[in-house]
């Protein structure tokens, strides 16, 4: 039907019948046009509804109030209003201001604390000293080992007294009355 040369002129020339017309009642561009005016202003009357709402509902809760203290000093902008020097008042932990700049603040200091030699408790004589010069002392001295069990641990006296060997240098023999055997 469509392969003898017909096709291209029924194409051209379609044969008008009630089924290929088009719907003549379609909605009109004024019609689409009224909805989007009238759902800005539905917009922006449900905006300003609300916006009156909660000023309403803002000024009945300030009448509802408990009465402030005499001696707290009142502020021009209402009890709600926290001024920005406030938080040093109030005891530790504080909430968070700037969480970002807070924790970059914290890190740069826990940083500097292992960077860098200082005093933990100055009357106890504990310092504390930065990690990689910590982690060098441990690789030459060796990390504290604890006796096998039912070794009887070395007095402080032995070891006093072993380490003084070791550390003369004189080459005289040994003559050490209070030595064990």
């Amino acid at each position: 039907m469509f392969w003898n040369g017909r096709m291209s002129e029924e194409l051209k020339h379609p044969e008008h019948t009630p089924e290929m017309e088009y719907e003549h009642q379609d909605m009109s561009p004024w019609s689409v046009y009224a909805f989007l005016i009238g759902l800005a202003v539905a917009g922006i009357i449900v905006y300003f509804a609300l916006w009156g709402f909660y000023r309403f509902l803002e000024a009945h809760e300030e009448k509802r109030q408990a009465p402030q203290n005499p001696l707290v000093q009142p502020s021009a902008a209402g009890t709600r209003v926290v001024p920005p020097d406030a938080y040093k008042r109030f005891p530790e932990p504080h909430l968070e201001r700037n969480e970002r700049l807070e924790i970059n603040q914290f890190l740069l200091q826990e940083e500097q604390t292992l960077d860098s030699y200082g005093w933990v408790d100055q009357k106890a004589g504990v310092v504390r000293i930065p990690i990689e010069r910590a982690m060098e002392l441990t690789a030459q001295r060796g990390l504290p080992t604890t006796p096998r069990a039912g070794t009887v641990p070395p007095s402080e006296v032995n070891v006093v007294n072993q380490a003084a060997q070791r550390s003369d240098t004189s080459g005289k023999p040994e003559t050490n009355p209070g030595k064990q055997q």
